[in-house]
């Protein structure tokens, strides 16, 4: 197996009344973000920014209170306060209209992002994102947990009691169809960042934060769900799912086909909940067709 390239370099960064830390891979090319999922980082788009970053110019954000993001001032973690920030680092720096990438919560982000502010995305890439699904399932059964009042904050106390080694197997057992595809380098990377994490005050409160703002994108109905956002997406746009996705029941691809009226849905087989990490070469593939359609069909509007 072979050594994986170092983390791309970082800084923080204006985002209206709040910054992000932002992680770069290349600044020459057409510009892109891409926003990371729950209790992830901009480390989550290592991968996939190496594979990309010969034709992008590649912004990963740490999400506000996530990574080396300062918690928002105003404590507000929904799905539309995340959107917000994400748009006001775009604005701030002049980058428009990006190239837009979410996984998982950050897909949900990306979604909202790109339905109220199309004059600031060019296409749109999600992988396994939180868009409502009530089926049952463990992962988004876990999410549900960690949001009620008391229970959320008790359980969360005692998963930091756990070591982070087991920590980070168990979420890799959950994101991964296969987690012998991480590298150890990896694994203790993430191990670092956990022990890192476990020092800060808001990092509790932002996971918890977060997991309710997707719980109440869940349960919203009418013009302003997810869904109905999905469907207002004019960008080109292209929705990955995994087969074995433990977290995002890849059976809603055909929901996803039907919502995204200018996008493609595509299964990847034998990938899980992280496809830009565990196979960032087919998610790196599959945005290039799109963006190639996209490119002829701008060339001959």
């Amino acid at each position: 197996m072979n050594a994986p390239i170092p983390h791309w370099p970082g800084e923080l960064h204006p985002a209206g009344s709040q910054r992000l830390f932002v992680r770069t891979a290349s600044t020459d090319g057409e510009p892109a973000v891409f926003v990371h999922g729950l209790a992830g980082s901009a480390t989550n788009w290592t991968d996939l920014m190496g594979e990309l970053s010969d034709g992008l110019a590649c912004d990963a954000v740490d999400l506000p209170g996530f990574g080396f993001s300062p918690p928002p001032p105003t404590r507000d973690y929904s799905v539309s306060a995340h959107a917000r920030a994400v748009a006001a680092y775009i604005t701030a720096r002049k980058r428009g209209p990006v190239h837009l990438f979410g996984n998982s919560l950050g897909g949900a982000v990306a979604t909202r992002l790109a339905a109220r502010r199309p004059d600031l995305v060019r296409t749109v890439t999600l992988v396994s994102p939180a868009l409502p699904d009530l089926k049952p399932r463990y992962g988004p059964t876990r999410i549900l947990a960690a949001t009620i009042p008391g229970v959320g904050m008790y359980g969360m106390r005692k998963l930091s009691a756990l070591p982070p080694e087991q920590r980070v197997q168990g979420s890799m057992e959950m994101c991964y169809a296969d987690p012998s595809l991480m590298h150890p380098d990896r694994l203790m990377a993430l191990v670092e960042e956990i022990r890192r994490r476990d020092g800060q005050e808001h990092t509790i409160p932002a996971i918890i934060g977060s997991a309710r703002g997707a719980v109440a994108e869940y349960l919203r109905v009418g013009p302003r769900s997810l869904w109905r956002d999905a469907a207002r997406i004019e960008s080109p746009a292209v929705v990955i799912y995994g087969s074995l996705d433990r977290i995002v029941d890849p059976r809603l691809a055909a929901r996803a086909q039907r919502a995204f009226r200018h996008g493609r849905v595509v299964v990847l087989p034998g990938v899980g909940h992280v496809g830009q990490m565990e196979r960032p070469d087919l998610v790196a593939a599959e945005f290039r067709a799109m963006h190639a359609d996209a490119a002829a069909a701008w060339a001959a509007a």
